[in-house]
């Protein structure tokens, strides 16, 4: 009974799978303020050329570059294991598989874009690189890839986060990035919010804006998002690919993959790999994992919005909550997005992807009994696709079927623990968004065509 599957870093995926080359049909076009559809070059104030050609890509496989392949090495590729005690402690005939995104040195599956990123703007002659951070996790996974390119790094983190997380801006400035809270004084997106309410906990869409704005601005300076864009998305689908290979070398495949999702990058980056088996025929179902409190895909509108919180950004078609939506502040800090991917949202728009929303006190609880089980702390983020793998081994001790199931653990907990000793204090409380607020949010989308 193997519990620890690894491949050799040898064979760490060379190519990124791009799932457009899959899907039924063309992705829906970025728009600008006045409607009609944006071309590359309406990015090319905050992105190098070569990320922009992965953004409108449709090809299927696009190479990894060696250089990012060398930094990759320190972690990659990460083990895959079988959850052998949690089966156990559930008395589930279901098998249940995870993938441990932890063991990056920012403790997330989020260095696997950042030092791509990175690498294709230190190539262009870009010395700084700015960007938004909701838990902290692409915070720190910015910061330390910079490190590695020699780029300066600036982060706008979420202040509700920004208090919560003290030590991921500790891990952060460690890496040399200079964080602030956002919403902050230093941008006019930033005074305008707090004009309004000076005591404004900050969002992800706030602080997209405040990082767009400075990099707009300089033109040393670039943009770097962690989550949402296609190229993100690309980039982290060598989760899905390792764990494709790994499934297979103890001949395994999965009934069902489950991932926390947020922006999208965590979900797509397993998700994605095994679409591509679907659309081929194969049966698999690939549910995203979102909070009850930010309910974006179950709950949301498939429409065209901004993806920051004051409209600096091209329209994109998504499920969304309203740019000017504010979540309140749980602990799954990463999840705290209004938005969610354009590719994510138009395959779940079309029924090729699930999704369901799980309750917070609920996911705490799962992320405790699988530290128990298996031993690792999760990240808030990651209780969420745990949450919903328990869910399923639960059904199938009821229904008596063994299915396969794999989850992404996306990270730790080891900077959480405040959250965790909330939750055992009793103060966490479940926070389902009232469909009226909801609603009123999306009364302000953009009008488009």
């Amino acid at each position: 009974m193997k519990t620890k599957i690894l491949l050799k870093e040898s064979e760490m995926p060379t190519h990124w799978y791009n799932v457009v080359a899959d899907m039924p049909n063309p992705p829906t076009p970025p728009l600008g303020p006045d409607g009609n559809p944006v071309g590359p070059d309406a990015l090319a104030a905050i992105f190098p050329e070569e990320i922009i050609k992965q953004e409108v890509s449709a090809e299927r496989w696009i190479k990894i570059p060696e250089e990012v392949r060398e930094v990759l090495r320190l972690w990659r590729p990460s083990p895959l294991y079988r959850a052998h005690r949690l089966e156990k402690m559930l008395n589930t005939p279901a098998k249940i598989f995870y993938k441990n995104e932890s063991v990056s040195p920012a403790g997330s599956h989020k260095p696997n874009t950042a030092v791509a990123q990175a690498f294709y703007n230190q190539q262009a002659g870009i010395k700084k690189l700015t960007t938004e951070t909701g838990a902290g996790q692409w915070g720190c996974s910015l910061a330390l890839a910079g490190q590695m390119f020699g780029l300066e790094v600036e982060v706008f983190m979420v202040k509700v986060s920004y208090g919560q997380k003290p030590y991921r801006r500790t891990m952060m400035r460690t890496w040399g990035a200079q964080v602030h809270a956002s919403p902050t004084d230093l941008t006019e997106s930033g005074r305008s919010i707090l004009a309004k309410d000076p005591n404004s906990e900050g969002s992800l869409g706030i602080a997209i804006s405040e990082a767009v704005e400075i990099a707009a601005n300089r033109p040393d300076t670039n943009y770097a998002l962690g989550s949402v864009l296609n190229h993100v998305l690309l980039h982290q689908t060598i989760i899905g690919e390792e764990a494709k290979k790994q499934l297979a070398m103890v001949g395994e495949y999965p009934d069902m993959v489950f991932a926390p999702c947020g922006g999208g990058s965590n979900f797509g980056g397993i998700a994605f790999p095994f679409f591509a088996d679907k659309a081929a025929g194969k049966q698999v179902e690939l549910v995203a994992v979102e909070p009850t409190s930010c309910p974006t895909l179950t709950k949301g509108t498939y429409a065209y919005d901004f993806g920051d919180a004051i409209g600096l950004t091209p329209l994109m078609k998504m499920y969304t909550l309203g740019h000017d939506f504010m979540p309140p502040g749980i602990h799954a800090g990463g999840l705290r997005y209004h938005g969610d991917s354009a590719l994510i949202s138009q395959l779940y728009n079309e029924g090729l992807l699930g999704a369901m929303a799980v309750p917070q006190i609920e996911t705490f609880e799962a992320g405790v009994l699988f530290a128990k089980s298996e031993g690792i702390v999760p990240a808030p983020e990651s209780t969420h696709a745990i949450a919903a793998a328990i869910r399923e081994a639960r059904h199938c001790s009821e229904t008596g079927e063994a299915k396969t199931l794999l989850f992404n653990l996306s990270g730790h907990g080891h900077f959480d623990m405040t959250s965790y000793d909330r939750f055992f204090a009793g103060e966490l409380e479940d926070y389902e968004y009232p469909e009226e607020a909801i609603r009123e949010s999306l009364k302000h989308l953009p009008q488009v065509g």
